[in-house]
């Protein structure tokens, strides 16, 4: 910092955006924190001028998946280096991947592994969520407890998928040691049994192709695995965060635990706003294969109910699920080079670059959901959900210089502008208003608006302190 100047960086005439306030002012930063916030601040070695832009805070997702380890062939597209890339491209300045436990394995040993593969490699800054699937004695006594207490505060279970599904018995187990050291829970609300049966009578009608993903998960089985996931937690007395929320059905299942006084959070996600069943191929192409994501999308009605939900506050967070599988590739949507059964078909589609934009081009820019809602549900709740906040998501003194200056512009998404390592994106082709003419991370620039800037291994892994979502009682 030069003698002279009082900041490292000065971002003169923000229009900044909290979850509770805009205002106009200029932005202090000093060692890629935000020092001071004011009008006329004295000078910065460095200085951007945000012209009256909205300001927002960096963007947190808190659920995405990044070179996790996966069963032969499949492998996932992008590692920590190209997923941190294009989340900066898009605004998101911290990310929340997930290391998973294989049956077998010691939770710890996933923990070191998931290290490894994401050290040195990351542009923006992460932290872990753990994936509970084999929970031992050892692992709920001795190294779940010991994880909380080292910055992995939360931890995702499955109520689907045979490697890494949970009985009712074992999620029992898992929420009380969620309870017991002051974690948050995620789950995954579908009924394996009933997918399961559904997909054995459609195979057996020879009914493989993508679009009867959607016939296998309709949204009772989501509903009844909500309602089972609320009961449970209602027992032990613990709050639960129940992810990528789909539909109607389940949503409702939400309201009536909120109604009867239940802390019960949900997350949604870009592909039910965007997509429909329809986006799996309703005319038995196998192109629908890159849209197939377990809950799948539902119908056009069903979007409102989802936009209903950001709006009124039914939705806490809102992240990508980001489950970066290649098309055109034997790792990827086509395992060992064939189309497959969509039972076959890895779950997932792409998303960490596009989140951001959409919501705010398609929320706040067509009127459907104010700034301050944005903020809350892309940055300052997903911060709070997983004990981030105030360091990340908001605008805030003593906070990262996290920020994302907006610029609204025609924008054609298209997969040739994105930075991920995916050979496609769900929304190809969609015009949306707006797009991120700046990302800060830390107080350096890693997005201009048209040149990623990053330096890989600029982002630090940030253990997570308690949810600060609502006061958490332990014991």
């Amino acid at each position: 910092m030069s003698s002279h100047s009082a900041f490292d960086l000065v971002i003169r005439n923000a229009q900044a955006v909290t979850a509770s306030d805009t205002f106009h002012c200029d932005i202090g930063v000093r060692e890629g924190r935000i020092v001071q916030l004011g009008l006329a601040l004295a000078g910065g070695a460095r200085e951007i001028d945000a012209a009256g832009r909205a300001v927002t805070p960096g963007g947190v997702d808190a659920h995405c998946h990044l070179d996790q380890p996966m069963p032969a062939p499949m492998r996932m597209a992008d590692g920590f280096a190209s997923g941190t890339r294009s989340a900066a491209c898009g605004g998101t300045t911290t990310v929340i991947p997930f290391a998973a436990q294989a049956r077998g394995q010691s939770l710890r040993a996933a923990v070191d592994d998931y290290h490894r593969r994401a050290e040195g490699q990351a542009h923006v800054d992460y932290a872990f969520h753990l994936i509970v699937s084999d929970p031992t004695p050892t692992v709920l006594r001795e190294e779940l407890p010991a994880l909380i207490r080292e910055g992995y505060s939360s931890f995702k279970i499955y109520m689907t998928y045979d490697d890494l599904k949970l009985d009712d018995g074992q999620v029992l187990d898992v929420l009380d040691v969620a309870r017991a050291h002051g974690a948050m829970a995620m789950i995954h609300a579908e009924n394996a049994d009933c997918i399961e049966w559904l997909t054995r009578r459609l195979e057996a009608a020879g009914r493989t192709a993508p679009r009867f993903h959607a016939h296998a998960r309709p949204m009772l089985v989501e509903r009844e695995a909500t309602h089972r996931a609320i009961a449970l937690a209602e027992l032990v007395d613990v709050p639960i965060l129940v992810v990528h929320v789909s539909g109607r059905e389940a949503v409702e299942q939400i309201r009536w635990a909120r109604a009867h006084g239940l802390s019960v959070f949900a997350e949604t996600c870009p592909q039910y706003l965007f997509l429909t069943a329809e986006d799996l191929g309703i005319d038995g192409s196998y192109q629908g294969a890159k849209c197939v994501c377990s809950p799948p999308p539902r119908d056009k009605a069903n979007q409102q109910v989802i936009w209903d939900g950001l709006n009124d506050g039914l939705f806490t967070v809102f992240s990508s699920d980001h489950a970066p599988f290649r098309f055109d590739d034997p790792q990827g949507k086509k395992p060992g080079g064939q189309e497959v059964g969509f039972r076959h078909i890895p779950n997932g589609i792409p998303g960490l670059e596009t989140r951001m934009a959409l919501l705010w081009s398609e929320g706040v820019m067509a009127g459907r959901i104010t700034a301050q809602k944005f903020v809350e549900l892309t940055a300052t709740n997903p911060a709070r959900a997983y004990g981030l906040h105030p360091r990340k998501g908001s605008i805030a003194v003593g906070g990262d210089a996290d920020l994302v200056i907006w610029e609204e512009r025609e924008f054609v998404l298209g997969n040739a502008r994105l930075h991920h390592d995916v050979d496609y994106t769900p929304y190809e082709g969609m015009h949306l208003s707006a797009w991120p003419a700046m990302t800060l991370a830390r107080g350096e620039v890693v997005w201009d608006g048209t040149t990623f800037t990053g330096r890989t291994g600029h982002g630090r892994f940030l253990p997570c302190g308690a949810p600060t979502l609502r006061p958490w009682r332990r014991g």
